[in-house]
């Protein structure tokens, strides 16, 4: 039986059809990923199952008795209330009900205590308090403090309290759009940690392509106004989707020949109309229509970078420079750093690390507080900002590129703005549409077409990946990898960085940054790790802009300066049993990377869910298993490998 099923839907805004008939069947168990290019409609698609938008036509058919929940893609802003509050509302009668009984329970006055006993007696009617303690347990559950308020937790904890939100009524079917977006790395591992032990259907939109992997058990395109399902891994679609398009230039290469030869035969002289077939008419008129209402796959983004006149080979240079805000708080400290020209460089942390101000220390937008930064010369800076705060929503996409211009030039070609935007992919007509209808994918667009036309030897890009498709993602990463000058990008997208960076920089929290050689996988492969992953070290970043404390284990004796033991004591030397333990950690940490590669391809195929509970749950729990053992084994690792380095 069915958990979701979409029979026929259509739904067009003015002469724009977004869904025409579209289909769609998700069973219990499924985790579907929906792709498909921006401005497509895919939030748009979600929206009418969760019923916020009523289709044109068709039907939407929820199992009986089966509950859908909703992880929104955008966070809420300025809300003060706590976390429980938040997760409670998931009840709308019962959590109201929990929330005033809470704040009764801080009064003394007879009023109160009056209300409260009332109060208690409906909560009892309802089984309020098993909510109650289902609440408490899920946040007990992600970590999250049940009083802290949302408006004081960052994004990737206030996901956590809405995921929570959402599981916290044991929904059969989950959907979330874009849930990665705006998330550090680590609060993404823990996403899909978390993800990955939910046992109902999921129904998601993302453009993180190792989101999707890590995911995805299907994955279905809405192109042109349908849904086209590929039972199959992510790459693996990919190999499937190139294949039907080639297929379907094909189809259309021999429809269009047979029309061509049907309209030639139509228009012969005199003598061949008087013995003209009429079903043979017939059957053209039929083509003519077909061939109208035919919606062509719209064209591949095309876009180049205008490139500046050349940097100087040094961009910037710091010796011992830091950074600290007034009130004491040090960002930086201690950084010796070389940045050339053609550097291309990822800056990787957790949220709050101070990535935003190594960039402006590096283009002299700031000062630092101590030690010195030197600048080079020519240097010409472009700046992608996630916020999107350089685009005017009022004013539509023309206006907002031109600024009074009506040709622009691009690496010495003259090119008229709208020739231009649609190599970005925007029509004439969309592209005097304002900018506040544009999907969060067409806005990161056009702040790129603005970036581009402007010359630079340095792209400075702040999450560049939020929002855009996968198509349009790649070309991206050709261009920045065919780019001259030198790029710097903050982003939490692992493939991106991998694809795109020569160089990791990481800030750890405390102050320190380090260089490694290499993208985000080379980074790891060297040890690199989140201060939240290594045991002994608590990362609290609940409050926005909040200090990071660190904890020290009873084992770990180490100072915030890379781990050294404390002044005044001689580092030991390695045992020969250590050296032993030393030389077979590095074919156990091997071993169990192919362990965790092996469960995961398992849990990955499309019918695992599909499984006996009880095999599924056993698989789950060997997979956290081998990759707390896999963590374990690195840390130990890393351990024995620094002493013996000292």
């Amino acid at each position: 039986m069915p958990l979701l099923s979409l029979d026929k839907v259509s739904l067009a805004f003015g002469m724009h059809p977004l869904l025409n008939e579209a289909s769609l069947v998700i069973e219990p168990g499924e985790r579907v990923c929906l792709l498909g290019r921006n401005g497509e409609g895919k939030s748009t698609l979600l929206k009418i199952v969760s019923g916020d938008v009523t289709p044109d036509g068709g039907t939407v058919r929820l199992d009986e008795g089966a509950t859908l929940s909703v992880l929104p893609q955008t966070l809420p802003s300025d809300d003060t209330r706590t976390a429980y509050e938040v997760v409670s509302s998931a009840f709308p009668e019962t959590g109201q009900l929990l929330t005033e009984f809470h704040h009764l329970s801080q009064q003394a006055d007879e009023a109160s205590l009056d209300r409260m006993m009332k109060v208690q007696e409906r909560l009892e009617a309802l089984d309020g308090w098993r909510l109650d303690q289902k609440v408490t347990t899920i946040l007990a559950q992600y970590g999250v403090d049940p009083d802290q308020t949302l408006d004081r937790l960052s994004g990737g904890w206030q996901r956590r309290v809405l995921l929570a939100k959402a599981l916290v009524v044991d929904p059969d079917i989950l959907m979330l759009d874009e849930p990665t977006n705006h998330l550090d790395v680590p609060a993404i591992a823990w996403l899909e940690e978390a993800l990955g032990q939910f046992r109902g259907a999921m129904l998601f939109v993302s453009h993180d392509r190792a989101f999707i992997r890590r995911m995805a058990t299907r994955v279905v395109e809405l192109d042109r106004g349908q849904l086209v399902s590929f039972a199959a891994s992510y790459d693996k679609y990919l190999e499937l989707k190139e294949k039907a398009l080639e297929e379907e230039e094909r189809q259309n290469a021999l429809f269009d020949k047979k029309l061509k030869q049907e309209e030639a035969w139509i228009r012969q002289g005199i003598k061949a109309r008087r013995t003209r077939n009429m079903g043979r008419v017939r059957a053209l008129k039929a083509m003519r229509e077909e061939h109208r209402q035919r919606r062509v796959r719209g064209g591949t983004a095309n876009f180049a970078v205008e490139e500046a006149a050349k940097s100087g080979k040094l961009v910037a240079e710091a010796q011992g420079a830091g950074f600290a805000y007034p009130d004491g708080y040090r960002v930086i400290k201690g950084m010796d750093l070389t940045v050339l020209r053609g550097d291309k460089i990822g800056l990787v942390g957790e949220n709050g690390t101070g990535k935003t101000t190594l960039v402006r220390l590096l283009l002299g937008e700031l000062q630092p507080t101590d030690g010195k930064i030197r600048l080079g010369t020519n240097l010409q800076v472009a700046y992608f900002d996630q916020l999107r705060g350089e685009l005017d929503l009022e004013r539509n996409a023309l206006d907002n590129l031109a600024e009074g211009r009506e040709f622009i030039e691009i690496n010495g070609q003259s090119k008229h703005v709208l020739g231009y935007l649609q190599e970005f992919l925007f029509t004439p007509e969309r592209a005097r549409s304002p900018v506040s209808v544009f999907s969060g994918g067409e806005r990161a667009r056009l702040l790129l077409a603005k970036l581009f036309s402007k010359p630079a030897n340095i792209l400075v890009l702040d999450e560049p990946t939020n929002d855009l498709d996968v198509e349009t993602l790649e070309l991206l990463e050709e261009q920045l990898a065919e780019f001259k000058g030198t790029v710097i990008i903050i982003s939490h997208d692992r493939e991106f960085l991998d694809n795109v960076v020569t160089d990791v920089i990481f800030l750890d929290g405390t102050g320190s940054v380090r260089e490694y050689v290499g993208g985000y996988s080379d980074w790891r492969r060297q040890g690199g790790r989140f201060p939240s992953e290594l045991s002994g070290l608590k990362v609290d970043r609940q409050d926005k802009g909040s200090k990071i404390k660190e904890k020290p284990s009873a084992e770990s004796d180490k100072s915030e300066d890379g781990g050294k033991k404390s002044a005044g004591k001689k580092p030991a030397k390695l045992s020969y049993k250590l050296k032993r333990e030393l030389e077979e950690l590095p074919a156990r940490i091997e071993s169990l990377e192919q362990e965790v590669a092996d469960l995961h391809e398992t849990i990955a195929n499309p019918d695992f869910y599909a499984g006996q509970p009880d095999e599924v749950s056993a698989t789950l729990e060997k997979l956290a298993e081998a990759e707390a053992n896999l963590e374990q084994v690195m840390e130990r690792w890393m351990e024995l490998e620094e002493q013996a380095n000292q």
